[in-house]
């Protein structure tokens, strides 16, 4: 599904899970960003997965998510590999 962030036009898009633990995916900001892996994993019962980006401005910038079914939404971390910062984020699917 396609997934919006709450804070602006950044859209995560997952087009299939793998049985292999690999996720093919695309990023857009809103224009596409290249998504170097894209993995998911479950643990405790609760599907996590990540998304690692290499592109200009984007040398390993990563998200790390963690499914939320009570609000059909990905909740988790951003790091920001260019100034080194971790940003607390959320995604919800777009309908």
């Amino acid at each position: 599904g396609r997934w919006m962030r709450s804070d602006g036009d950044y859209i995560i898009e997952v087009f299939e899970a793998m049985g292999d633990g690999t996720l093919k995916a695309a990023y857009y900001n809103p224009n596409p960003i290249n998504v170097e892996k894209g993995e998911w994993i479950i643990e405790q019962e609760k599907l996590f997965m990540q998304i690692i980006l290499r592109d200009v401005n984007y040398p390993g910038s990563a998200y790390t998510l963690q499914y939320v079914p009570e609000d059909d939404a990905l909740a988790g971390n951003y790091f920001q590999a260019v100034e080194g910062i971790n940003y607390d984020v959320v995604f919800t699917r777009k309908k």
